[in-house]
């Protein structure tokens, strides 16, 4: 019988990766067979410190022992030392904080803050947005997941993705024309809104989209069109904050201040800790108006605990200097990669979130390419993500972990070359 007979599957149609994991350190995680992999998704594109972090390992020890859960209305020294900190990390006026669990339960409080504050419902997202799948923020993801459950949340709209490689809108030289674009989207936001505007929901860099860093100017553009109509402007930076990118937050390259922040993945480093982040203004609105969002883990003392580790370990080790200089590491690795192998079309993203795109000729092709070559990174020792959307499986989101060493990437690379000529030889078998 296979490993997974008694569990319920719950990727769509992709199945359990076949190995078994037993344990997991550094960048590398290990199967029940003793093989070992190179870990190029840190994780769910959470443990930005590596597994099993030592510092992360005494805090759960230390903390566990002494509080780890309480009434949701009771508060504890983490709670309030890691809203300390994390809004210390921030610009202002972001200085009110909810901790939660999980970036799809940060978005839903986020967009239920964003309709209260402002009366309105209507919510707009990319259209390969990933936000998450409770309710609201299934209803604002248009990557996946949307047929058979029923209609969605009313007012969600969808604006195009400005996406430079496939730019869906041109200038005279044949670049996306991502003003155009963004002028048209709002366009049709307009046609089909009911005047009752709340909240725009995006990612600085769409990661599930496919890798898409925003270009140069479009946040602000993009928070100037939300401000015009009411709205408020909501960055998701589940996986973009904590350094990353080699900012501590992606939105930081623009100089624009979203008026909601969500975090999730990065800031528990691997364990279930997400943040809302938002101004006095919003949260004192939000509070008159009787706000509420009650679950079982807010503010619980354990994740808080280990989030302040995380910012200690982050700042100490500089680690978004780190991203950055691993980031221009790998990116050069896989330019030299797509230098002999012309089925690489693009090489993308900021800091340690690093798209790949393999442009194979033929309907499906890139995607059955792109199933193979991380497939064969599979048994070669490394765990690659192809990106699950039709038309985007030749596509690798590459995450490895901040405290990854450059030999590290370089082995990763290497293993990818590998794994790349061995599909393509198939392939042309």
């Amino acid at each position: 019988m296979p490993p997974e007979q008694h569990l319920i599957r719950y990727a769509g149609h992709g199945d359990f990766a076949p190995d078994v994991i037993a344990r997991a350190a550094g960048s590398c995680v290990v199967t029940t067979d003793g093989r070992e992999l190179l870990d190029f998704t840190s994780g769910q594109m959470s443990a930005i410190l590596g597994h099993s972090h030592p510092e992360i390992v005494a805090t759960v020890r230390d903390q566990v022992a002494r509080l780890d859960h309480l009434h949701s209305g009771m508060l504890s020294p983490p709670v309030l030392d890691l809203a300390e900190r994390l809004t210390g990390t921030l610009p202002p006026p972001l200085d009110k904080v909810l901790f939660l669990t999980t970036g799809a339960e940060a978005n839903e409080a986020a967009l239920r803050m964003a309709k209260l504050v402002t009366g309105g419902h209507e919510v707009v997202s990319f259209a390969r947005s990933w936000h998450g799948m409770t309710q609201a923020a299934a209803s604002a993801t248009y990557s996946a997941g949307r047929s058979g459950y029923g209609p969605a949340v009313p007012g969600n709209v969808a604006l195009p993705v400005p996406d430079r490689f496939r730019p869906g809108i041109v200038d005279a030289d044949g670049r996306l024309d991502w003003r155009r674009q963004l002028d048209l989207g709002f366009d049709l936001v307009d046609a089909q809104s009911v005047g009752s505007p709340a909240a725009c929901l995006v990612e600085p860099i769409l990661s599930s989209g496919g890798v898409v860093d925003l270009p140069p100017g479009y946040l602000a553009a993009l928070r100037d069109k939300c401000h015009e109509r009411g709205m408020l402007l909501v960055l998701d930076e589940a996986q973009t904050g904590l350094c990353r990118t080699g900012d501590w937050y992606a939105f930081e390259r623009d100089g624009v201040v979203p008026d909601i922040l969500t975090l999730s993945k990065t800031l528990g480093a691997g364990l279930p800790l997400a943040a809302v982040v938002t101004s006095a203004e919003i949260e004192a609105r939000a509070h008159e108006r009787g706000f509420l969002f009650f679950t079982t883990h807010a503010n619980d003392p354990l994740p808080a605990a280990v989030g302040l580790t995380v910012l200690d370990v982050l700042a100490r080790d500089r680690l978004d200097e780190r991203a950055r200089v691993l980031g221009e590491r790998l990116q050069a690795g896989l330019r030299e990669l797509a230098g002999r192998h012309p089925v690489i079309g693009d090489v993308r993203g900021r800091g340690l979130l690093v798209g790949l795109e393999l442009t194979a000729s033929g309907d499906g092709a890139a995607d059955e390419l792109g199933g193979a070559v991380t497939r064969r990174c599979a048994e070669l020792g490394l765990h690659m993500n192809i990106v699950q959307l039709p038309g985007l499986g030749g596509t690798f989101r590459i995450a490895p972990p901040l405290t990854a060493t450059d030999a590290e990437i370089d082995r990763g690379v290497a293993i990818l070359g590998t794994a790349l000529e061995s599909a393509l030889a198939t392939t042309a078998g």
